[in-house]
């Protein structure tokens, strides 16, 4: 049996035909209503998929879900409705990374980039990063370190329409002790890299008092979260990955302003003692997580905080980045805890610990973001887990679970489709051909093809 959309749908598509007497609707005044018909939709909340799905979007929002089958367009309001013809891919919800940077570049790794760019370059190069991140069907991202403020000023400008790119939930710069991961070490005293006089004021404390003050300054300028330094870095001179930075009592001192100030708290942490310290301050999630140990694992099991681990740019930082002037520290550094960081993320997912996706691009080139799939896979991750952990799972640690990350009513319309089956091949998702925000067509190489296409493509059937 069929029916006509369905009766709140209907009553949108009406909207358009009513002869109003008080004053006539303008055009752009008129709900955007779109239909996707999808072969496969994977919904961002199972483990499988569901067969011949068509998706109802009016403005930027996902209104129902119905079989293609009971679907009806009445005649008289068909042609205020844009069908898009996905019945022979697979549709997933926009994909979520947890862990870019926008204005990185991965062709840059010589410090003296540090003195010879502007702040403006990395802002130049942010917008480039934004519509490759896009197209590749990542439609949010957490931007977690960057010049203050640009990612805060990237995120005004893509939601104003300005410049196209994903929803950034965006950092200030990732806040550091002095001498720490996010300083500028082993250099003479008197350089400095600033883009105004007190710029290292919204990124270096020391102290529970120094860390409030750093905190507060961040969230006054408008930032999404906070990220903190728990242990030394790769890409940074003169301190250990393995090293612990900062105190508790400065991590905690973190965590209860930005907790206060509605905020989450990402951990910059290799080490296993980091770790441990941030996850005792209460820590929302740990990034890299490359050394952590049993008792590290049990206690984020336990606190159920987030592991957002880079497990795929190993590859890029020992291979192509070489080439681009990778310090040898650096290169040291990696080839010590690259395999550890992956083997103890195999150990961390056997343990239940909350995984979400997140690649440090920037490190490597942006738009590749979805070749850490397979490594995830790889480690441990079914492919239903690993999508989860780039969309529904991923939008729990951003906190917009309600609004991201699942193909349900009232969720934006940010949707992905790609003609593989990434439940079978997970490599599948990175050929993104349909890329959908907002309800606002990104990216079109499948719907467009269906339509120049003689022959009507056999539906799709549910694995």
């Amino acid at each position: 049996m069929h029916r006509a959309v369905s009766l709140a749908f209907a009553s949108a598509l009406c909207f358009l035909l009513i002869d109003w007497t008080a004053r006539p609707i303008r055009a752009d005044e008129a709900p955007r209503l779109r239909v996707i018909k999808a072969g496969r939709l994977f919904d961002g909340g199972g483990e499988d998929y569901r067969a011949n799905v068509a998706i109802l979007i009016e403005g930027d929002r996902i209104k129902e879900l119905v079989p293609v089958a009971e679907l009806a367009i009445a005649p008289e309001v068909a042609a205020g409705v844009e069908v898009i013809d996905l019945s022979g891919a697979t549709v997933l919800p926009g994909l979520i990374d947890c862990h870019t940077h926008l204005s990185g570049r991965a062709d840059r790794y010589d410090e003296i980039y540090r003195f010879k760019s502007t702040p403006y370059s990395g802002a130049f190069a942010a917008v480039v990063h934004a519509r490759k991140t896009l197209d590749a069907g990542f439609t949010t991202v957490r931007d977690v370190g960057s010049r203050p403020f640009l990612a805060v000023d990237l995120r005004e400008a893509i939601e104003e329409g300005f410049i196209d790119g994903p929803r950034v939930v965006a950092s200030g710069p990732a806040i550091s002790m002095t001498g720490g991961h996010g300083d500028l070490n082993r250099f003479a005293p008197q350089v400095r890299v600033a883009l105004f006089p007190n710029e290292r004021d919204f990124q270096i404390a020391d102290g529970p008092d120094q860390v409030r003050q750093v905190v507060r300054a961040q969230i006054k300028h408008g930032v999404d979260l906070i990220k903190i330094c728990a242990t030394g870095g790769v890409l940074s001179r003169g301190n250990s990955p393995g090293a612990a930075q900062f105190t508790i009592d400065e991590l905690r001192a973190a965590v209860e302003e930005a907790h206060a100030a509605g905020r989450k708290v990402a951990a910059h942490a290799h080490g296993a003692q980091g770790i441990k310290n941030a996850l005792v301050a209460g820590v929302d999630s740990i990034e890299h997580g490359s050394l952590i140990d049993e008792e590290g694992i049990q206690m984020m099991v336990r606190q159920g905080a987030w592991l957002v681990a880079d497990i795929y740019n190993d590859d890029y930082l020992l291979g192509k980045a070489i080439e681009f002037k990778l310090p040898q520290e650096s290169i040291d550094k990696e080839r010590e805890i690259g395999q550890l960081q992956r083997d103890n993320f195999a150990r961390a997912v056997k343990a239940g610990v909350k995984i979400a996706f997140g690649t440090d691009a920037g490190v490597y080139p942006h738009g590749d973001n979805a070749r850490q799939f397979a490594y995830m896979v790889q480690y441990g991750l079914t492919p239903a887990q690993a999508i989860r952990s780039a969309t529904s799972d991923a939008a729990e640690l951003l906190g917009r679970s309600k609004q991201l990350g699942r193909i349900a009513p009232g969720m934006f319309a940010d949707l992905v489709a790609v003609e593989g089956d990434p439940l079978r091949d997970v490599r599948a998702l990175e050929n993104v051909g349909f890329v959908m925000k907002g309800g606002a067509t990104m990216k079109d190489q499948l719907n467009s093809r269906a339509r120049r296409s003689s022959e009507n493509p056999a539906p799709a059937t549910a694995r």
